[in-house]
């Protein structure tokens, strides 16, 4: 999906509906204002504003960036290719978002490789590929819990 047509209203269409899964995972998982934090597909950096740590961003579309205008630290990057060093973040997050890659098991990995033991991520239950990013998941993650949200489920690692 191109994001960037939708750029100007995201916030209007999606914000509430990712808030919401985003409190679920802000309940979940035990965050320090030291930590720092990657959303994968960060898109106009509706998370940052809810997490009080060090919170970066990646995110493939220019435009959905340029609807932030906060402090958080984002980088125009596809997830297939996060561009920080190995272990660097405390905890990854990862908002409805993984539908969109192009190669979600090098997504996957890329994101096991930046991240250190803190992981959540969104997945659209009616995506056409849920079953293949579920299965990536249970094969690379200790999965300690899995929340039914509305649209989605709620993956904490």
């Amino acid at each position: 999906m191109n994001y960037n047509n939708l750029a100007k209203s995201y916030n209007e269409l999606h914000k509430e509906e990712q808030l919401n899964k985003l409190r679920i995972i802000k309940n979940h998982i035990d965050i320090k204002k030291s930590d720092r934090l990657l959303d994968v597909g960060c898109g106009t950096g509706i998370s940052f504003g809810l997490f009080n740590c060090n919170c970066y961003g990646i995110d493939p579309s220019k435009e959905l960036v340029k609807q932030y205008n906060g402090e958080a630290k984002i980088t125009i990057a596809e997830a297939e290719s996060i561009p920080y060093p190995d272990n660097f973040f405390d905890i990854i997050i990862s908002v409805t978002a993984m539908h969109n890659f192009e190669d979600i098991k090098k997504a996957i990995e890329e994101i096991r490789r930046v991240g250190k033991d803190k992981f959540a991520f969104s997945v659209l239950k009616n995506s056409k590929n849920y079953f293949e990013i579920r299965e990536l998941l249970e094969n690379n993650f200790k999965i300690k819990k899995i929340i039914e949200e509305r649209k989605d489920l709620v993956f904490i690692i």
